[in-house]
C-alpha cells in the first residue's frame, strides 16, 4: 500500500471539507477556498474531522493517484489554514524589487529596463529592500500550486550563476558555486 496514500488528513478547527458527487473536494477555511477534481477510481471517505483517501485495487495507475490525491489534498487543507510562504532573494548590485499598484512586481535584474510581472490577486506580496542587505521579495497564498509557480516565473527572470551567484534565489538555497578561469603559466 502507498505509504503516503494511507496516512490520514487532520482537518483542523475552522475548516470545513465537502465531496461532491462529481467526486470534486472542496475546502474552504479562513484564508481561502480551494478546490479539486479527483480520480473516479479514488474515494474520499470523511468522519469524525479526519479525510481517508482509498482505492479500489492494487494496480500501477491506482497506487500513483492514491498518493497524488492524498497530497493534494493534505496541501488543501494545510493551505487554507495556515497558508504557504516563499521567500526570494535578488542578488547582485543595483539590484531591486517593487511593489506596484494593481499587484504589479517591478525588478530590475541588471538588463537595461525593468522587468514587470503581473500576479494573481490571490498572491499577497512583500518587497523588502534594507540598506546593506539583498532584496528580499515575500510572497504568501494559501494556494501551494500558484504561489510555486509564481516564484518560479519571478526566479526565471535571472536564475543564480554558478560563479558570483548573481541572480534571483530562493531564501536558504545552496547554490553550486564554480571555480573562475585558472591564471596562465
Amino acid at each position: 500500500m502507498s505509504r503516503i496514500g494511507k496516512l490520514p488528513i487532520t482537518i483542523p478547527a475552522g475548516v470545513q471539507v465537502q465531496v461532491s458527487d462529481e467526486n470534486v473536494v472542496n475546502v474552504k477555511g479562513p484564508l481561502g477556498e480551494l478546490s479539486q477534481k479527483v480520480d473516479p477510481e479514488i474515494e474520499i471517505a470523511i468522519e469524525k474531522g479526519i479525510i481517508n483517501v482509498k482505492r479500489a485495487n492494487d494496480a500501477k495507475r491506482q497506487k500513483s493517484m492514491h498518493g497524488l490525491y492524498r497530497a493534494l489534498l493534505n496541501n488543501m487543507v494545510e493551505g487554507v489554514s495556515k497558508g504557504y510562504e516563499i521567500k526570494l532573494e535578488l542578488v547582485g548590485v543595483g539590484y531591486r524589487a517593487e511593489l506596484m499598484p494593481d499587484n504589479i512586481l517591478d525588478l530590475v535584474l541588471g538588463y537595461a529596463h525593468h522587468t514587470y510581472i503581473q500576479l494573481p490577486s490571490e498572491v499577497k506580496v512583500e518587497a523588502v529592500s534594507d540598506k546593506r542587505s539583498n532584496p528580499i521579495v515575500t510572497l504568501k497564498c494559501h494556494d501551494k500550486q500558484l504561489i510555486g509557480q509564481v516564484a518560479a516565473k519571478i526566479r526565471s527572470f535571472r536564475k543564480p550563476e554558478p560563479y558570483k551567484g548573481k541572480g534571483i534565489k530562493f531564501v536558504g538555497e545552496v547554490l553550486r558555486r564554480k571555480a573562475g578561469k585558472a591564471a596562465g603559466k
